[in-house]
């Protein structure tokens, strides 16, 4: 028992034990596979801050894996910052280099090909359906409602790499949410929650989703990642609004994912729109 003046660790909570950094090298890093090394560091501000750091001065190759088991300055898109307890997630950067096989114009489809391998992974591992909302959020269901649970973050270094950035609430409990529309593996039941097992299943997954898309040239046809994209994505077929950058707004039904990668949106004259970047708010039928 503990008694009053005993402090509770941050580590204590034993339904959240650490990262095995040895034996996720032994799984991961082998001698023909993408992965050239993992890190695991107890905490940071940004993973993929710190892995561009480390690109950026040539002390890490493609397939560099940088693991936080907790993250004080985790960032998405629009700069929006992402935080959880310690050890409640994954919270992850990679270091891909596509090169000069992949056209730089096909790199916008790296965080859609990482959402398409983070979601056939946890339905792999955990048995849980991960949807994707375009771009890069991962949805759960929790309760019969879609709740965010996770997003991606692809970031340029250079020339010639990218730092993509996961980001995914593993054991949050409800009262640990950061907002109400949060959403976690464990609320939607998923089964298994060991963090270990549920990050190699994602790693090996986007091994195998990238080295398709890069024996194809990048080519979304080819590699399969746009039809798995569209399959899995739940944003097309509902009536969305997208907010533009600078303030613009539009609205209408998401009726395709384009080869460029782009939402390609319906408005009511029947006019389609490509919309490459922005926010995307999920209308109900009634809105």
């Amino acid at each position: 028992m503990n008694d009053s003046h005993t402090p509770v660790s941050r580590w204590s909570d034993l339904d959240r034990p650490p990262l095995d950094a040895t034996a996720l090298r032994r799984a991961l890093v082998r001698p023909g596979t993408l992965w050239t090394s993992v890190d695991v560091v107890t905490e940071t501000g940004s993973t993929n801050s710190d892995l561009a750091l480390r690109a950026g001065a040539g002390h890490a190759e493609e397939g560099a894996v940088l693991v936080a088991e907790e993250q004080t300055a985790g960032r998405g898109r629009l700069d929006r910052r992402w935080t959880a307890p310690a050890r409640s997630g994954l919270f992850f950067s990679v270091l891909l280099k596509p090169g000069p096989d992949v056209p730089v114009g096909r790199y916008g489809w790296l965080p859609l090909l990482t959402g398409v391998a983070v979601a056939t992974g946890l339905a792999r591992a955990a048995g849980v359906d991960t949807a994707l909302k375009w771009p890069n959020d991962l949805l759960v269901t929790v309760a019969g409602e879609e709740r965010k649970a996770g997003g991606i973050l692809a970031e340029r270094v250079g020339e010639d790499a990218i730092v993509v950035g996961i980001g995914l609430n593993v054991s949050l409990r409800q009262a640990e949410l950061p907002v109400p529309t949060a959403g976690s593996l464990a609320l939607a039941g998923a089964a298994s929650l060991d963090r270990d097992i549920l990050l190699r299943a994602v790693l090996r997954s986007l091994e195998h989703w990238y080295g398709e898309w890069r024996a194809a040239g990048g080519d979304p046809v080819l590699s399969r990642i746009q039809e798995t994209y569209a399959a899995g994505c739940a944003t097309l077929g509902r009536t969305v609004r997208a907010q533009l950058p600078g303030d613009g707004e539009l609205a209408g039904e998401a009726v395709a994912v384009d080869g460029d990668g782009r939402l390609v949106v319906r408005t009511a004259d029947g006019e389609r729109h490509p919309v490459g970047a922005g926010d995307i708010v999920h209308l109900r039928a009634t809105d």
